[in-house]
C-alpha cells in the first residue's frame, strides 16, 4: 500500500475541487482549495520525500481558454520530478509522447479510450502501440447508479458509460495497461469517508496495481481503508491534506504509508 500524491490543475492553478461539480461550460467547479504555489513546488516536495507514482491531472478540456496555462503547469511538474509522476487529462495516442518526453513515468487515459459509452478498442491499441503498455494507466473513475453498480465516467466525470466496474473488466483491460487509477467520484473532494463497496471490488482484483481516490478525510478513514483493502490498494488524498487546506497532516499520512508498506 503506497501513498500516491496528486497535483490537480484547473484554470492554470493547482486546485482541489469537488469531483462531481466539474463543468466544461464556463470552466466552472466547486473549489475546496486554490494554492498560492505552482505545480513544480509540489512536485519538488514529493521528489524530496521519495513519493513515486503520483498523478498530475489537467482538469480543463482542450477547448478551454485556460487549457494552455493548465498544460504548462502539468509540464512544469513533470520536469521538476522526472520519472516520478504520471500525467493525465486529454491524453491521446497523438500527444502521449509529449508528456513522456517531459518526464512522466506514465500517461493516464480516460475519455480517449472510453467514448460514446463504450471501450474504444482501436484507440486503446493505438495508445499502447505508441506509448507502450508499461507507460499506460487506465482511469476507471466511476459513479454509482440506481441499480447499485458502479459505472466508468468520462469527460471530467460528467458522462456515464455503459461499462460496469467489475472483475472481468479489470482483468480484460489489465492486458493493455500497467496500472489503474480509480476515483470514487461521488466521494471525491468531500472527505466523507471511503466508498467501501468500491474498495472491496478493487481489492478483490489480483492483477495490475490499483490506486484508489475519493473520500479519505481522516486518519480513521485511512485506517479503515487499509483494513478494507487488505493493504492491496494504493491511495491518494487531495482536499483533506493540510497541503491543500485540509485537516489531515501530510507528514502523518506519509508516516502511515511507510510503516504500513509490506
Amino acid at each position: 500500500m503506497r501513498f500516491r500524491p496528486c497535483i490537480d490543475i484547473h484554470n492554470g492553478k493547482v486546485k482541489q475541487i469537488v469531483g462531481g461539480s466539474l463543468k466544461d461550460e464556463g470552466n466552472q467547479a466547486q473549489e475546496n482549495f486554490t494554492s498560492e504555489y505552482d505545480s513544480a513546488f509540489y512536485a519538488r516536495k514529493y521528489r524530496k520525500d521519495g513519493l513515486e507514482g503520483g498523478h498530475v491531472i489537467i482538469l480543463n478540456p482542450a477547448s478551454s481558454e485556460y487549457y494552455q496555462a493548465s498544460n504548462e503547469q502539468a509540464l512544469a511538474a513533470l520536469r521538476a520530478y522526472p520519472g516520478g509522476m504520471q500525467a493525465g487529462g486529454g491524453v491521446t495516442a497523438e500527444n502521449a509522447s509529449k508528456y513522456l518526453e517531459a518526464g512522466a513515468s506514465h500517461v493516464i487515459v480516460t475519455s480517449y479510450v472510453f467514448r460514446d459509452g463504450k471501450i474504444q478498442w482501436e484507440n486503446l491499441r493505438r495508445l499502447v502501440s505508441t506509448a507502450g503498455r508499461e507507460h499506460v494507466v487506465l482511469d476507471l473513475s466511476c459513479r454509482s447508479k440506481e441499480d447499485g453498480n458502479f459505472y466508468v465516467v468520462t469527460d471530467r466525470w460528467q458522462k456515464f458509460t455503459d461499462i460496469r466496474l467489475e472483475l472481468s473488466v479489470l482483468e480484460e483491460l489489465g492486458g493493455y495497461c500497467d496500472e489503474f487509477l480509480v476515483h470514487g467520484v461521488d466521494a471525491e473532494g468531500k472527505a466523507s469517508g471511503v466508498m467501501e463497496e468500491l474498495v472491496r471490488i478493487l481489492a478483490a482484483y489480483r492483477g495490475r496495481p490499483v490506486t484508489y481516490a475519493g473520500g479519505i478525510g481522516s486518519m480513521e478513514d485511512l485506517t479503515r481503508f487499509a483494513k478494507l483493502s487488505g493493504g492491496k490498494l494504493d491511495f491518494t488524498i487531495g482536499s483533506a491534506l493540510d497541503l491543500f487546506g485540509g485537516q489531515m497532516a501530510y507528514e502523518e499520512v506519509l508516516k502511515f504509508a511507510r510503516t504500513s508498506a509490506p
